[in-house]
C-alpha cells in the first residue's frame, strides 16, 4: 500500500503527454518567432518577383534612345516610348477592351515600367497592387493565344499581388518607414 509520504518522496513518473506537452509549446513559440522574423521578407520577395517580372516584360516594348548634351552623349537603356513592334502588338495581337491600340500601347508599357517600381519600393503599395492587379487582369483578357502555362503564371501572380494587396507591404518598405515617421511627429 501506499502512503502519502511514500508519494512525495517518489512521486510517481509523468506521462509521456505531460513530458510532450511543454516540449511541444517551447518548439511552438520558436517556430512563431522565426515565422514573425522571416515575414517581411517574404512579403519583400513576394513584391519583388511581381515587380521584377512586369518590369522586365514592360522593358521589352521600349525604344533604348541617346541625347547630347553640351557635346557629350548620353545613353539611356529605357523610355517610356513604346517601339513599332510594340505598336504592332498592341494593334494585332493583344485585344484590349474599350480603348484604341495606340493609346494601350502607351499605357501598358507606362504601367509595366512605374507600377513596378512603387511596387518594389513600397510605395503606395495597396493602391500599386490593386492597380497592378487589375493590369494583370486586363493582360490576360486582351491576349487569347495565352497557353495555360502562361495563364498559371498569371494567377501566381495574382494571388502574390492580391496577398499584397490585403496584407499591406511589410516593414521593408517605404510605407512601413513613412508610417513610422508620421506616427513619431
Amino acid at each position: 500500500m501506499t502512503t502519502i509520504s511514500d508519494t512525495m518522496t517518489n512521486p510517481p513518473a509523468a506521462s509521456w503527454w505531460a513530458r510532450t506537452v511543454p516540449a511541444l509549446s517551447k518548439a511552438n513559440t520558436l517556430f512563431r518567432k522565426t515565422a514573425d522574423w522571416l515575414t517581411p521578407i517574404a512579403d519583400f520577395l513576394a513584391r519583388y518577383w511581381v515587380a521584377s517580372v512586369f518590369f522586365s516584360s514592360g522593358l521589352t516594348k521600349t525604344v533604348s534612345d541617346s541625347f547630347t548634351l553640351f557635346g557629350v552623349t548620353f545613353k539611356y537603356p529605357l523610355s517610356l516610348l513604346p517601339t513599332e513592334s510594340t505598336f504592332a502588338l498592341f494593334e494585332y495581337e493583344y485585344h484590349v477592351p474599350v480603348l484604341p491600340s495606340m493609346l494601350a500601347a502607351y499605357m501598358g508599357t507606362a504601367a509595366e515600367l512605374l507600377l513596378p517600381v512603387f511596387l518594389f519600393l513600397g510605395l503606395g503599395t495597396r493602391y500599386v497592387a490593386l492597380a497592378t492587379f487589375i493590369f494583370n487582369i486586363i493582360a490576360v483578357v486582351s491576349y487569347p493565344d495565352l497557353q495555360a502555362a502562361g495563364i498559371a503564371q498569371h494567377q501566381v501572380w495574382g494571388l502574390l499581388l492580391l496577398i499584397t494587396l490585403c496584407h499591406g507591404p511589410g516593414k521593408l518598405s517605404l510605407d512601413y518607414l513613412i508610417d513610422r515617421w508620421v506616427r513619431r511627429s
